[in-house]
């Protein structure tokens, strides 16, 4: 009962360490995804720099900079941690082979011993011949070839634990020097951190005299947004009702109260449409390639003043100069709107669900394109303090969601 309970709990174990190997692969890979990011935004800070227009814009990147440098570290300990899991369960294999070969060992030594004082007492053929029957000569034959055969058995036992005890020795070592590399890299990582902060606050601090006039520019631009934001609306009411009218001539016999400025009525097509947009949320691709959400959904506290609050519709995704928005999912282009000689927008419907691209430079697509998943909509503009930002909504008719939940976590 003790050797099942014990070999239950090593097989339990063995599948534990079976799961921490890939949940380290998954680590090791979001890790270097992490790494990649910050070497991206990075590049977005230096180029920010440059035209040193803006200290905002330098403490937005910064701010997504330390968050990354934050997700790095936690990555890092758990890293740590589960690679300290299965150190503890390797030693334990380690301590259990150690046990198993003491007692393999000395039952081999006794059985060499008890093997000698019998050859040398009695020949194994004297030890045959004095057998009282046949029967009893065919039974010691077979005792001594079966004995002759458990020792030879024993002593491979022997070979494969110690062969399997150097194997977990060597990855215990290996494991030892990994988690050694990982506690300096996150050492290294939160002096960055600690770095990256001082210069924040110091930034932060060099503009706090310029409230007024940052309170007075986030008035401005919060008029400006949500007079697009009504175009908007007014864009998608119009396309329900473009969409109401073609499902009416269409189906003659439904009642006209069934149709609302507020609300498509489905054809077969669009549900299946809207459908399978609804079933893909938290799954849909980014619609840049690289970037990061600057500003969120919702009521939004300014990253210098807290108590300045900014309303978004959507979400903010600083990119790359010279970015492409590109389609979160198959539809077709309900509209291309032009907001400003330098400012246009597309806007894809995907059965009863809408999602709309900002501040593009240059558009690719016309109204009635179908298209298809990541396809390219056009150039993001980069403004005059050197940021390019996208501006992204999605609504289900005229009720807006947060982005964030649709589109895949990174």
């Amino acid at each position: 009962m003790r050797k099942f309970l014990l070999g239950l709990f090593f097989l339990c174990t063995t599948s534990i360490i079976w799961g921490q190997e890939s949940q380290q692969e998954k680590l090791e890979k979001r890790k270097a995804e992490i790494q990649q990011e910050i070497l991206d935004n990075e590049k977005l800070l230096q180029s920010v720099k440059k035209k040193e227009k803006s200290a905002v814009n330098v403490i937005i990147l910064q701010s997504n900079k330390i968050k990354l440098k934050e997700k790095l570290i936690n990555t890092t300990v758990k890293q740590t941690k589960i690679l300290g899991n299965d150190m503890y369960i390797n030693q334990l294999k380690i301590n259990k082979l150690n046990r198993e070969l003491a007692i393999l060992k000395e039952d081999y030594a006794k059985m060499i011993v008890k093997s000698y004082k019998s050859r040398s007492e009695q020949s194994r053929a004297m030890f045959l011949l004095s057998s009282e029957s046949f029967l009893q000569a065919y039974k010691r034959a077979q005792y001594m070839k079966q004995y002759t055969g458990f020792r030879k058995m024993q002593g491979e036992e022997i070979k494969s634990k110690t062969d399997q005890l150097l194997g977990f020795n060597e990855k215990l070592n290996a494991q030892k020097i990994e988690k050694k590399k990982l506690l300096a890299e996150n050492n290294k990582e939160k002096l960055s951190l600690e770095k990256e902060k001082k210069e924040q606050l110091k930034l932060v601090n060099s503009i706090k005299k310029d409230k007024k006039k940052i309170s007075s520019d986030i008035k401005r631009k919060q008029t400006e947004s949500r007079a697009i934001d009504r175009q908007i609306d007014r864009l998608i009411r119009e396309a329900i009702a473009e969409a109401n009218r073609k499902a009416a001539s269409e189906n003659p016999n439904a009642p006209v109260a069934g149709y609302s400025s507020a609300r498509i009525v489905l054809t077969a097509e669009a549900k299946i449409l809207a459908d399978n947009f609804r079933a893909n949320k938290g799954q849909l691709p980014w619609p840049v390639e690289k970037g990061f959400v600057s500003l969120g959904y919702g009521e939004q506290p300014h990253p210098v003043y807290p108590s300045l609050v900014i309303h978004n519709s959507g979400v903010e995704i600083t990119t790359e100069q010279g970015a492409y928005a590109r389609a979160v999912f198959g539809g077709e282009v309900s509209s291309v709107i032009v907001l400003s000689p330098v400012n246009k927008a597309v806007m894809i419907q995907h059965g009863d669900y809408f999602t709309v691209y900002q501040n593009l430079s240059s558009v690719n697509v016309s109204k009635g394109d179908k298209v298809s998943i990541k396809q390219n909509l056009g150039k993001i503009r980069t403004n005059g303090e050197g940021r390019t930002v996208l501006k992204f909504t999605i609504s289900q008719n005229t009720s807006y969601s947060n982005p964030a939940s649709w589109l895949y976590k990174m």
